[in-house]
């Protein structure tokens, strides 16, 4: 049995988004008890309840780029509809947005990520079969 077949062992409660679903949560993608994070954005080394290793499963910066731009774009839609019924001052927008702005980020790094690793595990897409020069 390879590394990479012990990691993903077939299961019907893998079927359907359950491994996405229990990612968002910040558990294992297959036993859904395990914690997926061992610090605030880092990914575990395995599961402690399963012991599935999360080698290869780690998604970068890959939501970071979602999370800017639905972010960004309730941000930047709240504050030209603060500006154009009020017009307040400058200091009021940053004041109320960069706040706003680095809390709803840092809440949503997590289950995105999650998500991410879970749908790594559903589809079988991690780092562990590359080999050197991407062959």
């Amino acid at each position: 049995m390879t590394e990479r077949s012990r990691n993903h062992p077939p299961d019907k409660a893998d079927e359907g988004m359950a491994p996405v679903t229990r990612g968002i949560r910040g558990r294992c993608p297959r036993c859904g008890e395990g914690r997926l994070f061992s610090g605030y954005l880092k990914v575990a080394d395995s599961c402690d309840v399963c012991g599935m290793s999360f080698h290869g499963h780690d998604t970068g910066d890959g939501p970071v780029v979602p999370i800017l731009l639905i972010i960004g774009g309730i941000v930047v839609g709240l504050a030209l509809a603060l500006e154009v019924l009020y017009e307040p001052p400058v200091w009021v927008h940053l004041l109320l947005w960069i706040p706003i702005g680095t809390l709803l980020t840092l809440g949503a790094m997590v289950p995105l990520k999650g998500m991410a690793v879970g749908l790594q595990y559903k589809y079988r897409s991690t780092e562990e079969d590359a080999r050197p020069g991407g062959v």
